[in-house]
């Protein structure tokens, strides 16, 4: 810990690597493509047009691993693809029509979580789990708001209802919360683990 407490807090995990063109090449791409690989983790629910994928895992992952820019920069490049056609969307899905259909709110959710998190691993929020798992938590939400409000829109239902009443809520976040948490608590304990094996080796 001691390592890591003297290291400048702006500075995140991908900058333990000297800063180059091709490094950030190379990183924004392995996380485009690591969260082209998650979104194959998929089980349709049925009742909603979102599945449960194992996507959210890895846009947390980018903020925290990339910081803020990077981070974005990765799930904007894994949107962009996506939406020329490459099958990098749940299910092999991919193509204009697929990045804004029900669930484009979900994939800007992905940019904008993924900066929020990487900000706040920018000011040391990833090194330990007290901290990392408030931030980890919010990128969900992130994703959560903006899925939620363009399924609303999609869809044409309201946002919140009854318990037995269609909602873009009940469509598109109750069903997913324990798993994103579950998510969550991976990511707030996994960064935090990497930053204390590389204090520990130094």
């Amino acid at each position: 810990m001691t390592a890591i407490s003297h290291l400048p807090r702006s500075i995140t995990l991908i900058d333990l690597i000297p800063r180059s063109r091709l490094r950030d090449v190379l990183a924004v791409s392995s996380f485009a493509l690591l969260t082209a690989g998650a979104a194959q983790i998929s089980i349709p629910l049925g009742f909603t047009p979102v599945p449960i994928t194992g996507q959210t895992f890895a846009v947390l992952l980018a903020g925290g691993v990339l910081g803020s820019k990077l981070g974005a920069a990765s799930q904007m490049f894994y949107v962009i693809l996506g939406a020329l056609g490459l099958p990098f969307y749940a299910d092999g899905a991919g193509g204009w029509e697929v990045a804004t259909g029900s669930t484009a709110g979900y994939l800007v959710g992905f940019v904008v979580a993924s900066f929020l998190v990487g900000l706040m691993a920018e000011r040391g929020q990833d090194r330990n789990l007290v901290t990392s798992l408030p931030a980890f938590i919010a990128g969900s939400i992130i994703i959560y708001t903006f899925g939620a409000l363009w399924l609303a829109y999609k869809l044409d239902i309201p946002l919140t209802a009854g318990a037995t009443e269609a909602s873009a809520v009940a469509y598109g976040v109750t069903p997913f919360i324990v798993g994103d948490i579950l998510k969550a608590a991976l990511a707030g304990v996994l960064l935090p683990g990497v930053w204390r094996l590389r204090s520990n080796t130094e």
